[in-house]
């Protein structure tokens, strides 16, 4: 049932078994009349897990009262290290070797304590079934050190993340190799490297001659850089006569002088994928080999200076219940407002008008069978806003649809829960359909050109992966996804053959996590950026491991939160050659949702606060080492849900000004001040 209220908010603070960590039911869902009984204990058979990854098994979780009788209909949650374990079904699937620990839990009446159960899990590796060679570009000549790097594969087709080959020489007077993989030539004639895992191998055969390469001259204009800017190594070798050596191996190395001796970093830059990027200021001397050749070029790098003061213009206070997300939006009547989601607050979304952002005003709320609404969007022609529902009172979720022709007040139009029982995290909104994540499982697209009869139209679930966020831009979708990273599916774009109808994988982009996921087009560079954020809620072998913040998790007051977790940034310029040239990584904080606009990243980093980060040019190494940080605000309130505790929600740049939601504070409006002098 869904319930809507005029100019009422009315919250009732709900604790939840575990904040922002994929789980999902084992048992049957309980009736939706009635009271469940109460639950004491929980046993696992078995007790105790060994699979190898990429295999599952099953698990069963029953629930007993305090009369020893089992609970049939309790609603237990699995959940394990996002990267490591999931849990669906009554079964257990792993993606990463290791001793990890699975909590089943049930929750009861809020304020009370959850009953949990731990659950070992041991997680092997299968055998290696093939292993390949990458060497770098250019021949092996005498002199010549060329990079090589192994690859070990499963039987199944997927990586062995992590493993560590053993090189060897058939005849290292020839030509020897390191432990790295670095082959160097030393006199004429045939060898073979190979590289080992176990009982397989790959091996590559080089016939080695004299190197032709008699001096080498560094092509790059640029003397005078900011840091982060990325410059293009392009060095020409020449032989004794001044002809070309097209094949020459050249590697590049740099020497740095800092311009503050004592302030001086380790790491002053990178050197990667061909390009170079200081990090700090000083001088560079980048440095050009290939055998006895050798070329240099001095740069001169200036700091970055990009800071912009960060102002706060009026708030939309939430302190009874914690926020989760926003979005914006111009309505019917020319007037701007934003919803905005509550978490573990009994389905309440709030509708507030921005059109001010000195005097933001709630104009109307919204109630839906929900314990949490995570997610709220807005299409983007605004006809229609999408309501995400999870824990719901009877067990079925899914989502609400309302319709937005009078935007003060918007109406509930429909709701759609097929193929949606699980909980709907995420959601993005076309004009015409909408995806909606389901349970951690897949996306399902929904036909909303009539918002009064949403029909369903088909899903994609990729296999062995635990779905968080998506995003959908020219008829292509990506989507963050643990255990695999970004999925990038066409579904309509038609360039890989996929429709809406039947949606078609275009390829994969494997990273440590997938969390939040925002695909951008840079103007100046012509290049495709996806920006993906990890979300690790525990910073445990960390040297700050932040606090136990979960027992009082969703009641008023209590412990601030902790994060860990950065931005990715993969080059998808080539959709079939993706890289990761970036990251946006500060150590004791994680990430959340991402939004980057006119070459400016606006992340939502939890416990960081507001973070606005200058993102232009081609981007290489840690944008965070490199003075890209436009302003950092972090929104502390004394009267908050849980006093003077930041941790940003999401970030939305509109209409020249900031919204952003805090999980203990509610909504805040900002902006950016213009630049008129340097500060320091």
């Amino acid at each position: 049932m869904i319930i809507a209220r005029r100019h009422a908010f009315g919250i009732t603070p709900v604790l939840a078994a575990l904040f922002l960590v994929l789980s999902a039911p084992f048992l049957a869902p309980a009736p939706a009349h009635g009271q469940e009984a109460t639950v004491v204990r929980l046993a696992a058979e078995p007790a105790e897990l060994r699979l190898d990854a990429g295999s599952e098994v099953p698990l069963r979780i029953t629930a007993y009262g305090a009369d020893g009788a089992v609970v049939p209909d309790a609603m237990v949650r699995v959940a394990g290290p996002r990267q490591a374990l999931f849990f669906e079904d009554g079964v257990m699937r792993a993606f990463l070797a290791g001793n990890h620990v699975a909590v089943a839990s049930w929750s009861g009446e809020p304020g009370t304590p959850p009953v949990t159960l731990e659950i070992p899990v041991t997680v092997g590796w299968p055998s290696i079934a093939r292993v390949e060679i990458t060497p770098d570009p250019g021949a092996l000549y005498t002199g010549v050190m060329l990079g090589h790097a192994s690859t070990a594969f499963h039987a199944d087709g997927s990586r062995r993340p992590g493993a560590v080959a053993e090189w060897r020489s058939s005849n290292p007077a020839v030509a020897s190799v390191d432990r790295f993989g670095n082959v160097t030539a030393h006199t004429p004639g045939e060898v073979t490297i190979t590289a080992s895992h176990g009982a397989s191998q790959a091996t590559i055969a080089y016939t080695v001659t004299e190197n032709p390469v008699a001096s080498l001259e560094i092509d790059i204009p640029a003397e005078n850089l900011y840091t982060g800017d990325v410059i293009h190594l392009v060095a020409r070798a020449r032989d004794a006569a001044g002809r070309p050596v097209e094949d020459a191996a050249i590697t590049w190395s740099y020497a740095y002088i800092p311009h503050d001796t004592l302030e001086a970093p380790g790491a002053a830059g990178i050197i990667d994928w061909g390009r170079f990027a200081a990090n700090h200021p000083g001088r560079y001397t980048l440095v050009a080999h290939s055998g006895n050749a050798v070329a240099r070029k001095v740069l001169e790098v200036e700091g970055r200076d990009v800071w912009q003061r960060f102002v706060v213009t009026g708030r939309g206070a939430i302190t009874s219940t914690a926020t989760s997300d926003l979005w914006p939006w111009e309505g019917t009547d020319g007037r701007d407002y934003t919803l905005v989601g509550t978490w573990g607050g009994d389905g309440w979304a709030l509708v507030f008008d921005i059109t001010d952002p000195g005097n933001i005003f709630r104009t109307d709320s919204i109630q839906v069978d929900a314990r949490t609404i995570n997610d709220v969007t807005v299409s983007p022609s605004a006809r229609y806003g999408a309501i995400s529902r999870e824990g719901a009172s009877n067990r079925v979720n899914g989502l609400v649809i309302l319709d937005l022709s009078n935007p003060a007040h918007p109406t509930v139009a429909s709701e759609f829960n097929y193929e949606l029982t699980g909980g709907v995290h995420n959601m993005f909104a076309t004009d015409d359909y909408l995806f909606a994540v389901s349970g951690g499982q897949k996306y399902v697209i929904i036909d909303v050109r009539d918002i009064y009869n949403p029909k369903y139209v088909s899903e994609y679930r990729h296999p062995n992966a635990r779905l968080h966020d998506l995003w959908v831009h020219d008829g292509i979708a990506y989507s963050a996804q643990g255990g695999v990273g970004i999925v990038i599916v066409d579904v309509g774009n038609g360039g890989w053959g996929g429709t809406i109808e039947e949606p078609k994988l275009i390829n994969t982009v494997p990273l440590n996590s997938g969390h939040e996921i925002f695909p951008y087009f840079q103007e100046s560079t012509g290049r495709v950026y996806l920006f993906a954020g990890d979300e690790f809620m525990n910073r445990t072998g960390r040297t700050w491991e932040g606090t136990d913040y979960r027992a009082t998790l969703g009641t008023p007051g209590g412990i601030a939160q902790t994060s860990g977790g950065y931005t990715h940034i993969v080059d998808f310029t080539d959709p079939m050659n993706p890289r990761k040239v970036a990251r946006y990584h500060l150590e004791d904080y994680g990430t959340h949702d991402i939004i980057v606009e006119n070459d400016i990243l606006y992340q939502a980093y939890y416990d960081g606060g507001v973070r606005i980060v200058d993102v232009s040019g081609e981007l290489l190494g840690n944008l965070a080492e490199q003075g890209r940080e436009i302003s950092v605000f972090k929104p502390y309130d004394p009267d908050g849900f849980t006093a003077n505790a930041p941790f940003v929600m999401n970030v939305m740049p509109y209409k020249g000004h900031i919204f952003f939601t805090d999980f203990n504070s509610g909504l805040w409006g900002a902006r950016l001040e213009p630049r008129t002098t340097t500060v320091y």
